[in-house]
């Protein structure tokens, strides 16, 4: 039996693709930075609360005209929704693979703690560009690695 009608898939034939899910976690992690619900979502977006939920998850594929809509309600560029994509073949199949900057992986439980969330929250609310460089500069010191 193939994938389900509609981009929908069986959980026991095939696994969600890697960059679904990686689309689903920007919209979770946007959504609680702007400490909306689901159904909040869903209403602005005229769809179930349980569609969030399968988008989230990357059960379900976002389609562009929902991920347009989907820029539209969590107030963010469509690139939002592909930073940090994780490699694979999904990515590298391109050949482009040499051109892209090198980017240090990020874990995905990190982004999905109460205190990372914390962190974005206020770090949003600093309106001065110079403070925001400053306290990024300040937290890149503090890292494993950095130059002290």
């Amino acid at each position: 039996m193939s994938g389900g009608v509609g981009g929908e898939r069986d959980p026991a034939v095939s696994r969600p693709n890697p960059i679904d899910v990686h689309v689903g976690q920007q919209i979770r992690h946007r959504r609680a930075e702007l400490g909306i619900s689901q159904e909040q979502l869903a209403a602005a977006l005229g769809i179930s609360f349980q569609q969030v939920q399968k988008y989230e998850r990357g059960l379900n594929r976002v389609g562009a005209s929902r991920l347009h809509d989907l820029t539209r309600a969590l107030d963010v560029p469509i690139g939002y929704f592909f930073e940090d994509v994780p490699d694979g073949p999904a990515v590298s199949r391109g050949g482009f693979r040499g051109m892209r900057e090198e980017q240090q992986p990020v874990e995905n439980d990190m982004l999905g703690r109460r205190e990372t969330l914390d962190l974005i929250r206020a770090f949003t609310r600093i309106t001065d560009p110079a403070v925001r460089r400053q306290v990024l500069e300040l937290v890149r010191s503090l890292g494993p690695g950095a130059a002290n």
